[in-house]
């Protein structure tokens, strides 16, 4: 028999043994057992480290709202940390390490920290991020001298560096009636919704279904609480309408009634089924949502509350109840309301010595003091525990008489033996989710606790979380809001609040924290002291929120589970306000912490989609080389054998300035713009005007944000009165129809636009070069490629082989050169024509190198140049900005900071050492290559450009246009690139256009 195993009693399987390591040591449980509950048997108290001062701490709690007895587990090479013990279910060969301590558990060099208490202090790092100028170290500030001793110090756990085997995986549910919790409540609301015929998801965050009731002491309709609830999930399992989601946490909840969770499938197996998931992550869409979540229990703030052997008295009745455990032999017990009672009752009756049970309260229920009276060996009602005694371990306490009315201590304080203590400061209903879905929470003055808010989505609260903890009234909520849910009209939250059916008050006394000397805890894990909650008020922070950044209270992996309350108890005593002026931070998702893996599942590795153009076989088929340019697979060269990259794109881009050459540009993003406000809109969009644009005719146009920088450019084509094709670059096609179905949705609802993306339903070649003309007049039937059938920006249908075409006049490259659009179906039978069309004329296929090249020399701008921080006038396109009407960005565009002589402007680069630019270098005025400094700029784009022989780039330089002619150097540290350059105009090959026009 295991040192704290009572004889008797609990729900785990006594006949099955399981054997487990902790922190190197074997020990054995049984089925059924959490790590925690199978180490408390085993006579371990200490658990783990607190993450500042280094305290020893113990198991606190027996849920998922732990703060100190995190672990970490170790599956071969896989370790994952800061798990609280208390959700682990023991399994054969589990492996469990303590944190946060060094070189062991029981001898920490960390605890040293304690010795620098006061520089450890709340807002410590803020302190040393503003701290002063060390005069030895050279002006060296206190954090850079800190720095590496604080990172090495922070954290709690270690993550491993082995890939992680396991497979995780996503489901997508829908139902009629989601309910959240499986206690009497929960249990109750999917019975009620699913005899009313709705299809009803319950999910609970345990093993085993059945909340309280699994640990409860009374009876419901004349038999045990775990029967009972026993019964209630066996008749569940026979609905077919009823799906149980055991060891699932719903730990979002978003709007439209989505709600996030994730299922534990395989953590309590030794040796999971082959294929089976170690998490199921679940999106679950519900018409009504019933919220069943119960309430977490409180501690009380009192110098030495964080000694291993102090837990929550609640805990304490599930361990022995559920557990069979008993988590001492002689315990005290210090309360400010009756539920600690019933901890105490359950205690005695599995054997254990109940020394005494201190209360807050002068006064308490009858029920409690006949409680007491038949188990205590004192009952000490107006008295505080004042301090714990002991090392690693509570050995005993101290206790003086307390006045509620002046919530302070007197007289002189006595010890009493106990090694362990039980607390109890009141319970906080888990309105997580609810304060997810709805507004701020509702504070409830006669019990000291915020209660849910009214919903703003459909879903009803019964149970704890409406502030009844009453089973019987539990079970009434549950049965009227499943019922209630069913019918799937309206949200309204429970009843509020319901007296306890046996008597026993759960309403607590308005005293959270005990003063005395001593650092006594609010916030266990991160070491938040009340006294640190009292220095922020005086540095000034006070704010919930700003409480909680400074203090670092609530930030632990409890999310301040139970810290939250007592600490804006100690914030607005101390303000001098009440704890509803003072407010509470809204809790955020997660409600627990969720695996990396649950949330990716699936998608892992390279998750982007392949994005192929309808020519993709072609070019493969013909040598490309292939390299991924966004989400779309494109041709980067066509190589010769034994040709470099350079070699292959300098001889396609003199292929193209010489003769003729084909690009594939089916990715350009591509928008049908249709309806009898389609021109007024584009008026509104770009910055240069569209309505005038003729029918068979295309403009380049100049999309803003809203607060005047450059979003996007490309061509748009007018092929009907009400009916445009937008282009637009590659990279933000996506952005740019986002940007205008925004402002159709909700700027300008009332314009009569249509917008489809039609990206991939053209496929697109650009045929460029001087002969380019003659080779379309060689392939195109039904229509004229001549100067006047098809002047610059004129748009012309016809065929090729039969495949029906458009052809846009328009150049990229700076040369006379084509769009050719047909049918996603027809593009490969397109291209190939042309290119046969071609061969008497020498036609190149060519890739983005080569096309890169001849835009680089000719000085249009793309995606490089046009990253979020550029304006029209910074790219020299002001001449695109219309004076006669206003447009998105008009109104901002001139800012003072936009204007500014120095702004960063585009220019063209020479490399006068003639050797290789790369994108991303700096320009500065002076190189140092030792201590690179002074950037004016950096180079956006390079390449060897044919036409110059010289290796070009285009650049944004501070004050660009006005160093046209200086010299500078590219300064490139990390690929060792440093050499002199000169700034020239970016219009580096024919800056009047003849080539284009000719």
């Amino acid at each position: 028999m295991s040192p704290r195993r009572a004889t008797a009693g609990g729900r785990i399987d006594r006949q099955r043994t399981i054997r487990f390591t902790f922190d190197g040591h074997q020990f054995t449980g049984h089925a059924g057992d959490t790590l925690a509950s199978a180490l408390l048997a085993n006579g371990v108290t200490l658990f783990g480290r607190s993450f500042k001062y280094h305290r020893p701490r113990g198991v606190m709690t027996a849920g998922v709202n732990e703060p100190n007895a995190l672990v970490t587990i170790v599956n071969g090479g896989v370790r994952e940390p800061n798990i609280p013990a208390t959700t682990v279910e023991i399994f054969d060969g589990l492996t469990a390490e303590s944190q946060n301590r060094f070189p062991t558990l029981s001898y920490d060099i960390g605890a040293l920290n304690q010795l620098g208490g006061r520089l450890l202090s709340a807002g410590f790092y803020y302190k040393t991020f503003m701290g002063p100028v060390i005069g030895p170290l050279k002006g060296t500030r206190l954090w850079m001298a800190c720095e590496y001793f604080i990172r090495r110090a922070a954290g709690l756990g270690s993550a491993g560096l082995e890939k992680d085997p396991a497979r995780y995986e996503r489901m997508n549910a829908f139902c009629d009636v989601l309910v959240v919790g499986s206690g009497p409540a929960g249990l109750m609301a999917a019975q009620a919704a699913a005899e009313s015929g709705a299809r009803v998801i319950l999910a609970e965050l345990e093993a085993v279904p059945g909340g309280s009731a699994n640990w409860s002491d009374e009876a419901i309709d004349g038999m045990p609480a775990a029967k009972w609830a026993s019964s209630a999930v066996g008749k569940l399992k026979a609905l077919e309408n009823v799906r149980l989601l055991p060891r699932t946490t719903v730990w979002g909840y978003y709007d439209d009634n989505t709600l996030a969770a994730v299922e534990r499938v395989t953590d309590h197996k030794s040796a999971p089924a082959k294929g089976e998931p170690r998490h199921r992550h679940w999106t679950i869409r519900a018409q009504t949502v019933v919220l069943a979540t119960g309430a977490l229990e409180r501690p009380l703030v009192f110098p030495g509350n964080d000694r291993p052997g102090v837990m929550l008295a609640d805990a304490a009745r599930r361990y022995v109840n559920q557990f069979g455990v008993l988590p001492g032999e002689k315990i005290a017990i210090f309360t400010n309301n009756d539920s600690a009672y019933r901890a105490a009752h359950a205690l005695k009756k599995a054997g254990a010595a109940i020394v005494a049970i201190i209360d807050l309260r002068r006064e308490v229920s009858d029920a409690a003091r006949q409680i007491a009276a038949s188990v205590v060996g004192e009952h000490l009602t107006g008295h505080a525990v004042v301090a714990t005694e002991g090392g690693k371990q509570v050995s005993g306490i101290k206790v003086q008489p307390f006045d509620i009315a002046t919530a302070s201590v007197s007289g002189d304080p006595r010890s009493l033996h106990a090694d362990c203590l039980l607390v109890s400061g009141g319970w906080s209903p888990t309105i997580h989710l609810a304060s997810q879905a709805g507004l701020k929470p509702v504070w409830i003055e006669q019990l000291q606790a915020f209660l849910p808010p009214q919903p703003t989505q459909k879903w009803l609260a019964a149970g704890a979380i409406t502030g009844s903890f009453s089973t019987q009234e539990a079970i009434s909520q549950g049965h009227a809001a499943g019922a209630k849910a069913a019918d799937s009209k309206s949200a309204e939250p429970g009843d509020l609040p319901i007296a306890d059916a046996d008597s026993l008050d759960p309403c607590p006394a308005p005293i959270f924290e005990i003063k005395a000397p001593g650092k006594a805890f609010v916030d266990h894990q991160h070491d938040v002291t009340a006294d640190d909650v009292r220095l922020a008020h005086r540095e000034g922070f006070v704010s919930v929120e700003h409480l909680k950044r400074y203090t670092t209270l609530g930030m632990a992996t409890d999310q301040g589970k139970t810290s939250n309350v007592p600490g804006l108890a100690i914030m607005a005593e101390t303000l001098g306000k009440p704890i509803p002026e003072v407010g509470t931070t809204r809790f955020r998702p997660p409600f627990a912490p969720v695996s990396v893996g649950a949330l990716a599942a699936e998608r892992y590795g390279d998750i982007r989609p392949e994005r192929l153009t309808p020519m993709h076989d072609w070019h493969v088929e013909n040598g490309a080389t292939l390299y991924a340019a966004g989400l779309w697979h494109r041709p980067m060269i066509y190589g010769l054998a034994g040709e470099t990259v350079e070699q292959a794109y300098v001889r396609e881009t003199k292929a193209v300035r010489g003769g003729v050459g084909l690009v594939d540009v089916s990715t350009l993003g591509k928008i049908a713009v249709q309806g009898p406000d389609a021109a007024a809109f584009l008026d509104r969009v770009y910055t240069n005007m569209f309505s005038t644009l003729a029918v068979g005719k295309a403009r380049y146009g100049l999309m803003l944000r809203e607060d005047g920088f450059v979003l996007d450019d490309g061509t748009t084509w007018r092929l009907g009165e009400h009916d445009f094709l937008m282009t637009t670059t590659t990279a933000n096609a996506g952005k740019v129809m986002q940007h205008l179905e925004y402002l159709l949705d909700v700027v300008w609802p009332e314009l009569r636009v249509h917008l489809t993306s039609v990206t991939d339903q053209w496929a697109g070649a650009a045929i460029s070069g001087p002969k380019s003309r003659e080779v379309l007049a060689a392939c195109v039937t039904g229509t004229a490629v001549d100067n006047d059938a098809l002047p610059f920006m004129g748009i012309v249908h016809g065929e090729i082989d039969g495949a029906p075409v458009m052809i846009c006049r328009l150049s990229f490259s700076g040369e006379l050169a084509y769009e050719v659009y047909c049918g996603a179906g027809h593009g490969t039978h397109v291209w190939a024509t042309l290119m046969k069309g071609g061969e008497n004329f020498g036609i190149v296929p060519y890739g983005l190198e080569a096309l890169g090249t001849m835009r680089i020399e000719k000085g249009h701008v793309t995606g490089a140049e046009i990253d979020g921080r550029t304006t029209a006038r910074d790219l020299h396109l002001d001449w695109m900005l219309s004076k006669k009407k206003p447009f998105i960005g008009s109104a901002m565009m001139d800012r003072e900071g936009l204007l500014a002589e120095d702004r960063l402007q585009l220019v063209g680069i020479i490399s006068l050492d003639n050797r290789p630019l790369n994108g991303g270098a700096h320009i500065v005025e002076h190189l140092d290559e030792a201590n690179p400094h002074g950037s004016i700029g950096h180079l956006t784009a390079a390449c060897y450009s044919p036409v110059l022989g010289r290796y070009i780039g285009l650049a944004l330089v501070s004050g660009g246009k006005a160093r046209h002619g200086s010299r500078a150097f590219v300064s490139d540290p990390l690929r060792r690139r440093f050499g002199p350059i000169e700034i020239v105009s970016h219009h580096f090959y024919d800056p009047e256009g003849s080539r284009m026009h000719g």
